[in-house]
């Protein structure tokens, strides 16, 4: 998947699973604020731009980038 096709918000296991983290492990971050999420009922969503920018990744730097290719 293209970073650029990526949906405005993710799971909180999705957000993890970018970060190479475990399910639980994401969880935990999200509760001590280390991962930026927000709440919509019962879901715990995190903001894709602002995962992106956590990992130092503008969106106009990720319109070429593809998550598979190797450095």
């Amino acid at each position: 998947m293209r970073l650029k096709d990526l949906p405005p918000t993710l799971s909180v296991e999705q957000a993890g699973a970018m970060l190479g983290i475990p399910r639980a492990t994401a969880y935990r971050a999200a509760a001590r604020g280390q991962l930026p999420t927000f709440r919509i009922e019962r879901r715990l969503l995190v903001p894709t731009a602002r995962l992106l920018d956590l990992l130092g990744l503008a969106a106009d730097d990720v319109n070429d980038y593809d998550a598979r290719a190797e450095p």
